[in-house]
Formats: structure tokens, sequence, C-alpha cells
């Protein structure tokens, strides 16, 4: 199963110079909690603006290069992904971004997990956009607003029906 995971604003931004543009440890609690014990899927950019490989996790980047840390796997197209995907077809893989990588596969995609920030923010990438026709949303949670998480948040899970 592929799945999706990214926080977005009113307007789809995504990022900003290569980061965040917004500050919500919940939602970093929820990607950390969502994404345990799977693999997540990541462009080279995405991956390192982690600076690191996510532990608990199996760390997969799709790139041209092989400059990586130990234990990340290093795939080299889209094909080599959904080949990798077909042959575990119990495994979620948690594609966590980059804009182009989203885009990429947006038609393969089966479950998305999205945190829509309702609030707008200046950022020079956004997410590719989505048909949520051929989805249902199976779970809908607000989040909490306090002085660590100054922005109202809404934490969506869709399923693909068609």
């Amino acid at each position: 199963m592929i799945s999706f995971i990214w926080a977005e604003d009113e307007n789809g931004v995504i990022g900003s110079s290569g980061k965040l543009p917004w500050h919500l440890p919940e939602d970093m609690k929820y990607f950390r909690q969502t994404t345990m014990g799977h693999a997540i899927v990541s462009g080279s950019r995405t991956f390192r603006s982690y600076n690191r490989a996510l532990p608990g996790r199996e760390n997969i980047v799709l790139s041209s290069k092989d400059d990586f840390p130990d234990g990340v796997v290093v795939i080299h197209s889209v094909k080599e992904l959904c080949q990798l995907v077909k042959q575990h077809p119990d495994k979620n893989y948690f594609v966590t971004g980059g804009a182009n990588l989203f885009s990429q596969l947006r038609n393969q995609v089966d479950r998305l997990y999205r945190t829509k920030i309702h609030h707008t923010f200046k950022g020079d990438t956004v997410m590719p956009t989505i048909d949520y026709r051929k989805f249902s949303k199976i779970q809908s949670i607000i989040g909490v607003v306090d002085q660590k998480n100054k922005y109202p948040h809404t934490f969506e899970v869709y399923q693909k029906t068609v």
C-alpha cells in the first residue's frame, strides 16, 4: 500500500526553502506515531531536511545518487518503488515528499494522511492536485491549539474508493 503523509496550509503550501513554514509540534508527533514501524519514502531533498535517517522506520530514498547514510535504502525510479510495493502488498509505504514525488505517485496512492493547517503561510512549494473524488474521508480529528501549537489544524485520513 502507498500512503501519502503531509501537512499543508489553506493554499496547499507544503514548504518554504526546503523546510516547513510553520512550527506545529502536534503534527510532528502525529507524523512520528503514524509512520513508526513502517517504511517512509522520500525524495533526496526531503530526506536531507531530516538531517538523518528517522529511527524506528525503514528509510527509503528515491534518488539518482547513492551517497546516503548506512541503513538507508536507495531506489532509483518510481517504477522500482512500485515493484517493491507490489512485492510486499501487506506493507504500508508512507511517501513523505517532496512535491515531485507526490506528483509522480498520485495515481498509485491508496491512502492520504493530511494535516490541514487553517492558516496561510508564505512558501515556494505546494502540494500537487489530488482528485479527492477518488477518496472517502475515513477520519477527521481536530488538533489542539495551545502555546506550542498556535495554528488551528485538522488531521484527516482518506481511503481510495475508485
